[in-house]
């Protein structure tokens, strides 16, 4: 495929997960490695198109700020595919317990197919639940499906409600829609609410910012498929290298902040 194609493929995609969408950023970018003015353009394209992707933030300001742009794309590509997130959240889980989660969660997901002493119940968020509770039930386990009506009813009555963030920051993350509801109610209910946030998905302070203000431009907040769900209404933060607080999470953002991707394309 062409690297101006690919590029396309990759700012087009959505309901692909972020190592597939990261892996094929990182071969588009790669190609443009010799050309630093095309690889400004390509990075800021990128995140115009999947502003709610931090990943991609996350290799888009590596790369730009890399010496050997072409080798850092795929190194950090390797990093995030080799993210041992979903294992760290599989142990930290506890025994037997309800966990609610929303939609189709990649890493929150993988986590608790392997599982089998944990009752999942599935939000059908975005359409996305009834695919993710059919492979669940392939793997051995017995999910409930929750119509996104009963988001509120479910978070109450869990155990346990475990959030994705597709972003993180300091003013909170960025998850599918109904996220924030279900963590209101929880918190409101005395539920714990936990957050996966794996490789690449927290943000330092400038760029989170720049980040907000793409999804801002996306339109009316009630139309969007991610939702910003407050820094203190989540308990804990599960990452690579293990449990934490929020706030302690957002200490552990590790890619540089430039200039090409505060501002739109």
């Amino acid at each position: 495929m062409h690297p101006i194609e690919r590029l396309r493929y990759v700012a087009r995609a959505s309901g692909d997960g972020p190592s597939l969408l990261v892996r094929e950023a990182a071969g588009a970018l790669a190609s443009f490695s010799d050309d630093p003015a095309a690889l400004v353009t390509a990075c800021r394209r990128l995140v115009d198109r999947q502003p709610h992707n931090a990943p991609i933030w996350w290799l888009a300001s590596r790369v730009l700020a890399a010496a050997d742009p072409g080798h850092e794309s795929w190194i950090a590509a390797d990093e995030l595919e080799e993210d041992p997130t979903p294992s760290v959240l599989r142990h930290e889980l506890p025994a037997d317990a309800t966990v609610l989660i929303l939609g189709w969660p990649e890493q929150v997901a993988t986590a608790v197919a392997r599982r089998g002493d944990l009752t999942v119940m599935v939000v059908d968020a975005l359409g996305d639940g009834n695919g993710l509770v059919r492979r669940l039930e392939r793997s051995g386990s017995e999910p409930v499906l929750v119509e996104e009506r009963g988001v509120a009813a479910a978070a109450a009555t869990a155990d346990l409600v475990v959030l994705e963030a597709c972003g993180l920051g300091a003013s909170g993350i960025m998850a599918v829609t109904g996220s924030r509801a279900a963590a209101t109610v929880a918190r409101s209910a005395g539920v714990p609410v936990w957050a996966a946030a794996g490789v690449g998905r927290v943000l330092p302070g400038r760029l989170w910012d720049a980040y907000l203000r793409r999804l801002d431009d996306e339109g009316d907040p009630w139309d969007l498929d991610q939702e910003l769900v407050p820094l203190e209404f989540i308990n804990v933060v599960v990452g690579p290298a293990g449990a934490s607080t929020a706030e302690e999470a957002t200490r552990r953002a590790d890619c540089p902040i430039v200039a090409e991707l505060l501002k739109s394309l």
